[in-house]
């Protein structure tokens, strides 16, 4: 079995993974994600006790138990391509011996449950709302540096995204763990999530720059493919997914709905959406 050279995955003098500053013993298989480094905070003042703590950058990392299990919580900071460190990092935790460098034969399974903050572009959808993305469509291009296979329905999707809204580029769509979805989003609205590759010009908004595709907006929520309609906005979900089922990891993404962009209404009290949907996750992961 050949060793992973030193160059590709990078460990600190300590042995922690590069970005992470994370040994194995530091996680759980149980793992909740937040984009906010703050927010990791508002997750982990619920546990029974906190018995580790690391800061690296973005990436805030909290360990503890609550009602008797071990559950981690991580801050990613936004983006796909934050997401493309996070995963590999936690991947190479469990499933590379970073002594060897070797590729460990057997694999473990992580179960992983992302909790954001998202911006509806359905009417119906209302403030305050959680949503649990069943399909996650990617509009970065972080998946043309991947060999990436969709199902039958990414494909369809992707492809009619693809002409309908006149990209110059392949986004990507994927779905989530069906045994999370089961485990801690049973009750939950589905949805079918669109991941940007930025917060303004790649979600419709115009601040002061004239945007390329004027009506994107407006053609994403028309957009339907039978009855596949897309709900909502965010920047991560896609990758989550897309790394879940190229590395066999239980990937799930929820979302605490903030913002209507049809109805250009943003929450008053969001902070307790998401705290509520905090404890769901907590109870359920």
């Amino acid at each position: 079995m050949s060793k992973i050279p030193e160059s590709e995955l990078i460990l600190n003098p300590d042995g922690s993974v590069y970005h992470l500053n994370l040994k194995p013993k530091d996680i759980s298989d149980s793992i909740i994600t937040v984009g906010d480094p703050g927010r990791v905070y508002r997750v982990s003042k619920y546990f029974d006790s906190l018995d580790f703590e690391m800061n690296k950058r973005e990436f805030i990392t909290h360990t503890g138990i609550y009602k008797g299990k071990k559950i981690t919580v991580i801050s990613t900071g936004m983006g796909t391509d934050n997401i493309e460190i996070l995963m590999t990092e936690l991947d190479a935790l469990v499933n590379v011996d970073l002594k060897t460098r070797e590729v460990k034969k057997r694999k473990k399974k992580l179960n992983i449950v992302r909790i954001g903050t998202s911006g509806s572009i359905q009417p119906d959808i209302r403030l305050g709302t959680h949503l649990v993305s069943e399909y996650a469509i990617g509009l970065d291009n972080l998946y043309a540096y991947y060999d990436f296979p969709q199902d039958e329905t990414g494909r369809i999707v992707s492809r009619k995204l693809k002409y309908a809204l006149g990209l110059p580029f392949d986004p990507y769509c994927t779905k989530c763990s069906e045994k999370l979805l089961e485990k801690v989003a049973f009750d939950l609205l589905k949805g079918n999530t669109l991941s940007a590759p930025g917060f303004y010009a790649p979600q419709g908004r115009k601040v002061r720059i004239d945007l390329k595709y004027p009506t994107l907006l407006e053609d994403l929520i028309y957009f339907h493919v039978d009855d596949f309609w897309l709900t909502n906005f965010e920047m991560e979900a896609s990758a989550y997914y897309g790394f879940g089922k190229l590395m066999d990891h239980e990937v799930l993404c929820l979302n605490a709905i903030i913002a209507n962009r049809i109805k250009k209404t943003f929450s008053k009290n969001y902070n307790k959406t998401v705290d509520n949907l905090i404890e769901i996750v907590l109870d359920r992961i």
